[in-house]
């Protein structure tokens, strides 16, 4: 019998970020267009088990009401769908402002911890959601200003993630850091673990490992000095640097996204330069995604995941409305369920 965890889910931002509506931009993907690609998907009889949540325009409204808010988990749920990981608005423009800013942003970024708390708990009692984190950064793009005073500045994200952990904890939520080259403090892999551990809540707040962005880590493209790997030392090279960038992050990690890169950057709209996910078969990747997936996903269980994600963030809309594009996806996911899954 296949294994039945993790559960498999789709993610619903890649059809928002680094879309809009300026010149040279690709308009957004409405949240149906990116429920029915996902529900439409099939592999050897599988399909996706649910979705993981943008919690902002225009895909959900932090204005929602409750009742429409409990009307989109029905709608969800009646596309077969669960509802997992929610990704919180704390962007500067959103709801929140960078963690790091003075008194007036750390509290709007608070603002969009308690929002995503309530949309968590209303999903919940709608029973669409019953796993899953709220998915965080510091809200600062780039490394520049922080940069400035490095000490100081990610005591002060800390400062903001505990009073956002407090939050979380008292809805019964976990946040999860998103490791990522242009979220300040959290631009190389030893400054997202000095930042965890100077947050010291390890319970509440944990690691969002994603492996194309987490390739970038290793390549010490926003923080040279902790470069553990260059893509010419072949792969014995590769993987004795990886299982040590792991093996520091692994014991935070709370949630995981399943993703692809070949070892560039991009940026798209306001998004700043990072990772560049590309297609799970693509020629140029660099990743033996099953293999890397394996690092991460090593007593997963026992760390409370009970789903993995995949991400195609900015993806081109051609990509994403491709059926091609899913079945991919949703192909490897599952041998990653088989490889390192459980029943």
């Amino acid at each position: 019998m296949s294994n039945q965890y993790p559960k498999l889910h789709n993610a619903m931002w890649p059809g928002l970020v680094g879309k809009g509506t300026d010149a040279g931009q690709e308009p957004p993907l409405s949240l149906r267009t990116m429920l029915d690609l996902t529900t439409a998907t099939q592999v050897r009889g599988q399909k996706f088990d649910g979705v993981d949540c943008f919690l902002f325009l225009p895909h959900i409204n932090p204005r929602a009401s409750d009742k429409q808010l409990h009307t989109l988990a029905e709608e969800i749920q009646a596309a077969g769908l669960a509802i997992g990981s929610l990704v919180a608005p704390v962007w500067p423009g959103t709801v929140g402002d960078s963690a790091m800013g003075d008194s007036a942003a750390r509290e709007k970024f608070l603002d969009a911890i308690r929002f995503a708390c309530k949309v968590a708990k209303i999903f919940e009692a709608q029973g669409a959601r019953s796993y899953g984190v709220i998915r965080i950064d510091s809200a600062e793009f780039g490394v520049a200003k922080w940069r400035e005073e490095p000490q100081a500045n990610t005591k002060r994200i800390a400062e903001t993630f505990r009073a956002a952990a407090n939050i979380a904890q008292e809805q019964g939520q976990r946040l999860a850091a998103e490791g990522e080259i242009c979220w300040a403090g959290m631009h190389s892999w030893r400054d997202m673990l000095n930042l965890l551990e100077e947050v010291g809540m390890p319970e509440t707040v944990g690691f969002q490992a994603d492996l194309a962005h987490t390739y970038l880590y290793l390549l010490g493209y926003n923080a040279p000095e902790h470069a553990l790997f260059h893509p010419d030392e072949g792969e014995e090279a590769f993987y004795a640097a990886y299982e040590r960038m792991v093996s520091q992050l692994r014991p935070w990690t709370f949630d995981f996204h399943v993703a692809q890169n070949d070892g560039e950057v991009f940026g798209a709209g306001s998004h700043d330069k990072t990772g560049k996910h590309c297609p799970a078969d693509d020629p140029r990747g660099r990743l033996d995604i099953v293999r890397c997936a394996g690092y991460w996903l090593q007593g997963a269980r026992e760390r409370g995941i009970q789903h993995i994600c995949w991400d195609g963030c900015m993806f081109p809309n051609q990509l994403l409305e491709s059926s091609r594009t899913w079945e991919t996806v949703l192909d490897v996911m599952l041998k990653v369920r088989n490889a390192y899954g459980w029943s």
